[in-house]
C-alpha cells in the first residue's frame, strides 16, 4: 500500500528528502546538548571554572538555534512534501471517476466518493505532514541515545531492556484494538455526508412534507453512530500516552534509585547521572514517537484502503477503438441486445431487442415505468456496456469507436436535468466551447429557451445558482436541450426531457427540430403519446422487450397497450 502512494510522491520526493535530512541534522545537535552539559556540571561547577561554564553554555545556544532553524525548515518542507502528496492523490482518484461508467458509479454512493476524496486524502497527507519528523527522529534519537547511555553506564542501562517490553506490549494491544474502529469511523463519516446531502438535495420536499423533525432523527442517529465510535478510537489511541507516561515515570524512579546508590558507592559521578537522565528521556521520547507513528499509520491505513479500492476498481467500459472511425450518418441497429447491471442478477433489464433507427428518422419510445426505456438509449453512447448482443452505429459496432467520438456523436438530455453553478452561456458552452453568440441563440430558439433568456436583464450572462434553482423546471429542461442541440450531434436523444414544458412549447420545440436539423437522427422517450405522435416510427417497449414498433396511426389500430395508453391520456385530457 505505501509503495502504491510513494508513487504519486514523484514530484515532491526532493521535499520529502530535505525534511529528513533536517530532522537528522536536528536530532545530532539535540544530542550533543546533553554531553555538553554533563561537562558544565562535571568540569565548569566541580571546579568552579567561569570561563568554560559560559563558553560550553554558548556551545548549547549556538546547538538550540540550530536545532531551531532545523525544525523550522524541515516544517516547510514536510508541508509541500504532504500536500502535494494529497493533491496528486485527489487529482488520481478525481480521474478515475471521470473514468467511470455508469455501472462503476453504482459501486459506491456519492457521499462515500466525496469522503474518500476529501476526509481519506487528509488523513494521508496529515499523516505524511506530521509524521515524517517523529518517523525519522524517533530511531535516529533512540539508538543515539541508547548508545551513549551504554557507554556512561552499561549497568544502569539493563533498565531499559525491562521497561521496552513493557511498553511494546501496550501498544500492540492498543493498536490491534483501535485498527478497525478506525475503518468503522471513516464509513460513518460517509453516512453522515449521505444524510446531509440528500436532505439539501432534496430540502424543498422534506419543507413540502414538513419532515424536518423526522430528518433531524435520522441524522441524529448517524451522528451519534460516528461520535460514539469516535469516541471509542480515539479513547483507546490516547490510552497511548498514559501507557508511555507509565514506564516513562516508572522508568526514571529506577534510573534514580539505582544510579543514586551508585554515586554513593562512587560508581558514578552526579553530571554522568544528569546525562544518562537526559538520554533516558529522549530514548522514552523516542519511544512514545515511535508509537505514536504507529497510530498514525494504523489510521491512514484504513484510509489508504478506502483510496485504493476507487483506483483499482475495474472500468468496465473500455476504449478499444484502434481505428479513426467517425459517425457520419446516424444509423442505429440494436442486435439481440440483452443487459442487466449486475453480472450476478437472476434477471435481465432488456431482453433480445432487435430495433433499426435509420439516419434522420425521429423515433418515439414509449411504454410503462420500468420497461428499460432510459437503459436501452444508454447503450448507444455506452453508458452501459451491452451484456448480450451488439449495438451497431453507421454499420460498426459502438465498440470499434472512441469513447469521446462517440459520445460527442451522440447527445444526451437524461431524465434529470443538470446546470451548474455559473451563467447560462457557461452552461450552453458545455456544449461547444467556442460557440458564437449567434450559435447560442439558435440553439436557443430551436429549444424554445431563447424567449425567456431574453426576459432576464442579464439575457445570456444571467447567473444561475447551483443546480439551476433560480429557474423553472420547464426553463431548465429547454437549456438542457438547447445545449444539447449546439453539440451539433449525429444523434440526439431526448429521455423524457419535455415533461416540465406545456403542449404548445413542446410543439414549438418539434417542430425546430423537424425543420432546423432534418438530417438528426432523433430519438424521444416519453410518457404522453402527444409527444411523439409525430414520430417516423414508435416503439413500445414493455418489461424490457420491443413489444411493437409502427407510426401512430398504425399502432392505434393495432396494438392494445398503445390503445390502452391512448385512451387513458385522452380520458385525462376530457377531465
Amino acid at each position: 500500500m505505501f509503495r502504491r502512494f510513494y508513487e504519486y510522491m514523484k514530484d515532491y520526493r526532493r521535499f520529502g528528502l530535505y525534511a529528513c535530512l533536517c530532522v537528522g541534522f536536528e536530532v545530532v545537535f539535540e544530542l550533543i546538548i546533553p554531553l555538553v552539559m554533563a561537562d558544565i556540571i562535571d568540569i565548569g561547577v566541580a571546579t568552579g571554572n567561569r570561563a568554560y561554564i559560559v563558553e560550553k553554555g554558548v556551545q548549547m545556544c549556538i546547538l538550540a538555534l540550530l536545532s531551531l532553524g532545523l525544525g523550522m525548515l524541515y516544517s516547510r518542507f514536510a508541508a509541500l512534501c504532504g500536500q502535494g502528496l494529497g493533491a496528486e492523490i485527489r487529482k488520481a482518484e478525481y480521474a478515475k471517476i471521470q473514468s467511470f461508467s455508469f455501472s462503476n458509479t453504482d459501486h459506491f454512493t456519492t457521499s462515500s466518493l466525496v469522503t474518500r476524496l476529501t476526509s481519506d486524502v487528509t488523513v494521508i497527507q496529515n499523516a505524511v505532514t506530521t509524521g515524517l519528523r517523529p518517523l525519522v527522529r524517533a530511531p535516529i534519537m533512540m539508538l543515539t541515545a541508547l548508545f551513549l547511555s551504554f557507554a556512561i553506564n552499561a549497568r544502569l542501562a539493563v533498565i531499559f531492556l525491562i521497561a521496552a517490553p513493557l511498553l511494546g506490549a501496550a501498544l500492540f494491544y492498543i493498536i490491534s484494538h483501535v485498527r478497525p474502529l478506525y475503518g468503522r469511523m471513516q464509513r460513518a463519516i460517509d453516512m453522515v455526508n449521505r444524510i446531509v446531502q440528500e436532505n439539501l438535495t432534496a430540502i424543498r420536499v422534506v419543507k413540502a412534507y414538513v419532515r424536518e423533525d423526522y430528518e433531524k432523527e435520522k441524522f441524529d442517529h448517524v451522528n451519534m453512530e460516528l461520535q460514539t465510535v469516535s469516541e471509542r478510537a480515539f479513547g483507546l489511541a490516547c490510552m497511548n500516552m498514559p501507557a508511555m507516561q507509565y514506564v516513562m515515570y516508572g522508568t526514571i524512579l529506577a534510573i534514580l534509585w539505582f544510579g543514586g546508590n551508585l554515586i554513593y558507592v562512587n560508581g558514578m559521578e552526579v553530571g554522568d547521572l544528569t546525562g544518562f537522565l537526559s538520554y533516558v528521556l529522549q530514548v522514552l521520547n523516542s519511544l512514545m514517537m515511535i508509537s505514536n507513528v504507529f497510530m498514525m499509520l494504523t489510521r491512514s491505513m484504513a484510509s489508504g484502503r478506502r483510496i485504493l479500492e476507487v483506483l483499482d476498481e475495474e472500468i468496465d467500459i473500455k476504449d478499444e477503438a484502434s481505428g479513426n472511425l467517425s459517425v457520419e450518418r446516424g444509423d442505429v441497429v440494436f442486435d439481440h441486445v440483452s443487459f442487466k447491471y449486475k453480472e450476478d442478477a437472476k434477471e435481465f433489464v432488456l431482453s433480445d431487442v432487435d430495433l433499426h433507427i435509420r439516419p434522420g428518422q425521429t423515433v418515439g419510445i414509449i411504454g410503462g415505468t420500468g420497461s428499460a426505456k432510459s437503459t436501452l438509449v444508454q447503450l448507444i453512447p455506452r453508458l452501459y456496456e451491452a451484456t448480450a448482443g451488439t449495438v451497431y452505429l453507421d454499420g460498426h459496432p459502438v465498440k470499434e469507436y472512441s469513447l469521446k467520438h462517440l459520445r460527442d456523436a451522440v447527445a444526451m438530455v437524461l431524465q434529470k436535468n443538470t446546470l451548474f453553478s455559473g451563467t447560462i452561456e457557461e452552461n450552453l458552452r458545455w456544449g461547444k466551447e467556442d460557440a458564437t453568440q449567434e450559435e447560442m441563440e439558435t440553439a436557443c430558439k430551436i429549444a424554445g429557451a431563447h424567449e425567456f433568456v431574453e426576459r432576464f436583464p442579464d439575457g445570456y450572462s444571467t447567473y444561475l445558482e447551483q443546480g439551476g434553482v433560480n429557474l423553472s423546471g420547464g426553463q431548465k429542461q429547454r437549456l438542457c436541450i438547447a445545449r444539447a442541440i449546439l453539440k451539433n450531434p449525429k444523434i440526439l436523444i431526448l429521455d423524457d426531457s419535455t415533461s416540465a414544458v406545456d403542449t404548445a412549447t413542446e410543439a414549438g420545440i418539434r417542430e425546430g427540430l423537424k425543420s432546423m436539423l432534418p438530417d438528426m437522427t432523433k430519438i424521444i422517450i416519453a410518457q404522453r403519446i402527444s409527444s411523439v405522435s409525430h414520430a417516423d416510427q414508435i416503439v413500445i417497449m414493455d418489461d424490457g422487450k420491443v413489444h411493437a414498433v409502427g407510426t401512430h396511426e398504425e399502432l392505434l389500430a393495432s396494438d392494445s397497450i398503445y390503445q390502452e395508453i391512448y385512451h387513458s391520456q385522452q380520458e385525462g385530457v376530457g377531465l
